[in-house]
């Protein structure tokens, strides 16, 4: 097995295990097999920067106590499909913030 796709097992199972799920990608289809979300892992040396810069800017300019998220819209497309991106111990904390 290659060190990218041991990295990647590895990352399946960490979030597996910090969402409350179960590793499912040997099998095909979904990464983390989950009660609530589908959850497909992807891991990169890096991220873009602009996008760091994004989330930082949104963590920068939330007020105490709400959860900072970035929305990601495609020009001409349209914001059904727009992509959204919030920190992982933000997503964690979202079913304690209801």
């Amino acid at each position: 097995m290659s060190l990218q796709r041991q990295r990647g097992n590895a990352a399946e199972r960490a979030i597996a295990k910090r969402l409350g799920g179960q590793r499912a990608g040997q099998f095909g289809g979904e990464d983390v097999a989950h009660a609530v979300y589908s959850i497909e892992c992807k891991e990169r040396a890096t991220l873009p920067t602009w996008l760091k810069d994004a989330l930082a800017q949104a963590v920068g300019h939330a007020p105490a106590g709400k959860t900072p998220v970035v929305v990601l819209h495609e020009l001409g497309g349209r914001h059904d499909g727009d992509m959204v991106v919030l920190r992982l111990r933000d997503f964690e904390n979202l079913g304690e913030d209801v």
